[in-house]
């Protein structure tokens, strides 16, 4: 992959998940902050990935294939961010047929579960704003087109996720075997954000420290070390992990545009985060080891 200078992101999104920006647009954007290199990792979802490398090389970005895995976890639901895997490799298309079956079956049943509660909502008036393949998110961009008022919660938390419950369509991914897949297909794996709702919020740090145990066990490699909303204690706390078990520290920016706002690529909230290109050396290094599996 070549020596990297610079800053770098490592976790974005883009219009194929709940980003603002095309997967083209975010790899632009990004040599206009002056990073060096940067990683789509779109929600349970690979579309933007070849659209993005393409405009990376030609913006002289270094691209990470990527994706932002779901996982449940106990009574959690964790975001996994999964770097440099092979999208063609056997054992990922098979995990990732699953996950897509599981995100896009339930979508007509989500949209008459919405429409219940009241929401001016069909499947057509989905679809005037939907990607191909139609995705949960989908369901969301027209909710946030409606400009609900939503009492500071998002449309995800008031709508999607009791509606998804209800239906029986909020199954994610078993880490064990997805982690298996994502190494299996030459990719690492770092949990994102473990101190938000998605992530082990809830549990005190004795609990989460265990829980990060029991996850490495299974095949975690890494933590998101950078990240905009840490506190300086979340901070070491992860430091302390990554001492412990010898894990990856991985982190980013969480970009996603106006639908964020105040998160900027590269920069964090008001420039609170600025993660240098040497921290893709030893992520490198794992995901070469990976692919020589």
């Amino acid at each position: 992959m070549g020596t990297t200078t610079g800053i770098i992101d490592l976790h974005t999104h883009s219009t194929a998940s709940d980003g603002s920006f095309t997967p083209a647009e975010l790899a632009w954007h990004a040599k206009r902050q002056g990073i060096s290199a940067f990683a789509l990792t779109d929600h349970d979802i690979i579309l933007g990935n070849d659209e993005a490398a393409k405009a990376a090389a030609e913006a002289g970005v270094e691209f990470i294939p990527g994706m932002e895995l779901t996982v449940d976890y106990h009574d959690h639901k964790l975001h996994v961010v999964t770097l440099g895997f092979d999208a063609g490799h056997p054992a990922f298309r098979e995990m990732y047929r699953e996950i897509r079956r599981k995100k896009e079956d339930g979508i007509p049943e989500l949209v008459n579960g919405i429409r219940a509660r009241g929401v001016d909502i069909t499947m057509d008036k989905v679809l005037e704003l939907a990607n191909e393949p139609l995705d949960y998110y989908d369901v969301m961009r027209y909710l946030v087109s409606l400009h609900l008022d939503l009492k500071g919660k998002s449309a995800w938390e008031v709508f999607i996720e009791p509606v998804l419950a209800e239906i029986g369509c909020d199954r994610n991914a078993e880490p064990r075997s997805a982690f298996a897949a994502i190494h299996a297909a030459g990719g690492v794996t770092s949990l994102a954000h473990f101190h938000k709702r998605l992530g082990l919020k809830g549990l005190t740090r004795e609990e989460q420290a265990a829980a990060i145990r029991e996850l490495h066990a299974m095949g975690l490699d890494g933590m998101e070390y950078w990240y905009p909303s840490y506190s300086e204690e979340d901070r070491a706390f992860v430091a302390s992990m990554i001492d412990e078990l010898g894990l990856m520290a991985t982190g980013g920016t969480d970009f996603h545009g106006i639908h964020r706002p105040g998160i900027e690529m590269g920069t964090g909230r008001d420039g609170n985060i600025a993660i240098p290109a040497e921290a893709l050396s030893d992520i490198k290094s794992r995901i070469a080891r990976c692919h020589a599996r």
